[in-house]
């Protein structure tokens, strides 16, 4: 099976050697998204909403690329560098996922990128009839 990069201009560019996604089969592996501007790629916000709204947008334009919404995602991984923010950024993401509740993880480290306070990457499915749920 032929994996295939994904690339939007909606969403940041990479930084580094990777993609922004990857589509394998019915599988789209989406790299952590950090609260960058896609137009600018400077860093969104100073505090945990501002960066956790940014950080969503960002997932939803490598989703949308792709015909998807938050509904085709069935995995998260969630990392922040205080742990102390996690009841505010989990507002905001279920402000984006409403009554869908993918599995998820979220665990503290020390330092993310560009010194930002949260990074999500997340696994959608692509089949059809999820997407009409």
């Amino acid at each position: 099976m032929i994996f295939k990069p994904i690339l939007t201009d909606k969403a940041p560019q990479p930084v580094g050697p990777y993609s922004q996604a990857i589509r394998f089969g019915d599988w789209l592996y989406c790299s952590g998204q950090i609260p960058l501007d896609p137009k600018n790629s400077e860093v969104v916000g100073q505090d945990i909403t501002a960066q956790s709204k940014q950080v969503f947008e960002n997932i939803k334009a490598v989703l949308q690329s792709q015909n998807l919404s938050f509904q085709n995602i069935l995995k998260t991984m969630v990392f922040l560098t205080d742990m102390r923010e996690f009841s505010i950024f989990n507002q905001i993401y279920e402000s984006y996922f409403g009554d869908h509740k993918p599995a998820r993880s979220c665990v503290e480290v020390s330092a993310l990128p560009k010194g930002v306070k949260v990074e999500v990457e997340v696994i959608a499915f692509v089949e059809s009839d999820l997407k009409k749920s």
